[in-house]
């Protein structure tokens, strides 16, 4: 697990933009799952939170990350997505212990 890296990000949606967003995911995890590097890719919706979508993400490690950073499918996303959220947090993550996919 060591040298794992990870990232939790909240996207705020605009109002009415939940549909328009979860197809841009959609579309961009096509790509996403050809990615070597790339040991999950999720988005969460949240209970009771319409305009709230959670990602996480963990890569093999940070070079896997900024490869996959580089892909046109996530760089269409990151222009794209743009549009539709109000607000991105994101935490940037390192593992140090827990159970994952190799």
């Amino acid at each position: 697990m060591s040298g794992q890296f990870g990232l939790y990000v909240r996207h705020t949606l605009k109002e009415g933009a939940a549909e328009a967003f979860d197809q841009l995911v959609a579309t961009a995890a096509e790509g996403i799952r050809q990615e070597p590097g790339t040991l999950v890719y999720v988005s969460h919706t949240v209970d009771g939170q319409p305009n709230l979508r959670v990602f996480y993400e963990l890569y093999r490690d940070r070079e896997a990350f900024d490869e996959h950073e580089r892909q046109e499918h996530t760089r269409h996303f990151l222009a794209e997505r743009e549009a539709l959220v109000d607000s991105i947090e994101v935490d940037w993550l390192t593992s140090i212990i827990g159970k994952a996919p190799q």
